[in-house]
């Protein structure tokens, strides 16, 4: 058994916070699994029958625990789970709900409340760095070839049927049930297209010709891939200066196994492992800062940094570069960024570092990292 440890201090933290936690991410990102390892906590599978007639009278149900944690997992196949969350965080703050769905809280028909204030949420991505540990995984090239899906990243062979059965699900459980989305051909299409662009310039129109559908229907399903966490929509940093792309944004794929499947690889080479290595650090800043609001920075004549963050009470922006090896950092692009923001901290994340140093670029000083000296960096 694998305890994932940065994710249950997660959860602690948030229980010390509120009383409601809602834990979203992927189908089979782990979700069930890591909340059945929360000890002395009550489980119940809201996919059961029995336990959704249990749950039919939410004051009943809250008023007969015996036990103060409790896991409500796939919640959203209740008939009204945020009724049931809500009377528990005004009525019962006593006991505290760890609640599991595939998308975010405000994705889907279902829930009516989005329990504004009364909830912390925790988005479990596929594994990182600290999850790697836990399993006892010593060469990154796997957690790249395998992704991040626990159940597929420990399969012993190259796991082809398991991506093609998650897609089946992923239709079936979270597509349907939450959004009743018609056309699977044409969505699907657009999924596998995302996949093996992922990481470039998104543009709705070109995909609406080989998918069959208006570029309004292209626009609607990033929406649901995007609310789902299946990609992620990542928009151009700017301030409106003259040679600043402002409006085109980039799409990733939330897991490098799916990237590395539909674009046929089953083994890596040494030139697929920057690409990989920038989804992955994409990966690590969601999952470690909890963060979506992340950007890039691109001028018009090609100049380019992988991410851009911009935490709040900073004046100043944060820019990522990612690198599998150091020496292969273009310093080019860091100093035109400079010159149009030369009091940003800059951040070259590459695997091969092994201690952190500075350099002077332009009008500005550069930090090279490796991953854990990155968010040290971050936090501070």
């Amino acid at each position: 058994m694998h305890i994932r440890h940065f994710w249950l201090g997660k959860i602690k933290q948030l229980w010390q916070e509120k009383s409601i936690i809602w834990i979203s991410g992927v189908r089979r990102s782990g979700k069930t699994f890591l909340c059945k390892s929360i000890e002395g906590a009550l489980y119940f599978d809201c996919e059961l029958p029995r336990v959704r007639r249990m749950m039919a009278d939410p004051e009943g149900f809250l008023e007969g625990l015996k036990q103060k944690q409790i896991i409500l997992d796939e919640i959203h196949r209740l008939d009204n789970p945020s009724e049931l969350l809500k009377i528990a965080a005004d009525h019962y703050p006593d006991v505290q709900i760890a609640a599991t769905g595939s998308s975010t809280l405000g994705a889907s028909l279902k829930f009516r409340d989005t329990l504004t204030d009364r909830k912390r949420e925790l988005w479990l991505c596929p594994m990182l760095t600290t999850d790697l540990k836990d399993f006892g995984c010593q060469d990154i090239r796997h957690r790249f070839l395998r992704g991040g899906l626990p159940a597929v990243f420990m399969t012993k062979s190259f796991p082809e049927k398991a991506f093609q059965e998650w897609v089946d699900s992923y239709w079936a459980k979270d597509i349907q049930e939450l959004f009743r989305l018609e056309r699977r051909h044409s969505f699907q299409k657009f999924f596998e297209l995302l996949m093996v662009q992922s990481g470039g310039m998104f543009e709705a129109s070109s995909f609406a010709s080989p998918c069959e559908v208006s570029r309004t229907t292209i626009s609607n399903y990033l929406s649901v891939l995007e609310a789902t966490y299946v990609i992620h929509v990542v928009r151009p940093f700017h301030t409106h200066q003259a040679t600043e792309i402002i409006a085109a944004p980039k799409v990733y794929a939330f897991d490098t196994g799916f990237f590395c499947y539909y674009r046929g690889w089953d083994r890596l080479r040494q030139e697929d492992l920057g690409i990989l290595w920038e989804h992955f650090v994409l990966n690590e800043i969601q999952g470690q800062l909890q963060a979506r609001d992340i950007h890039y920075w691109r001028d018009k004549y090609g100049h380019e940094i992988d991410f851009i963050l911009k935490p709040r009470g900073r004046a100043q922006p944060i820019a990522i570069e990612c690198k599998w090896a150091v020496d292969s950092a273009d310093s080019k692009n860091i100093e035109v960024f400079l010159q149009h923001y030369p009091q940003a901290s800059v951040l070259v994340v590459a695997h091969d570092v092994k201690q952190a140093y500075t350099r002077k670029i332009g009008p500005g000083t550069v930090q090279y990292v490796n991953l854990t000296d990155c968010f040290a960096a971050l936090k501070r």
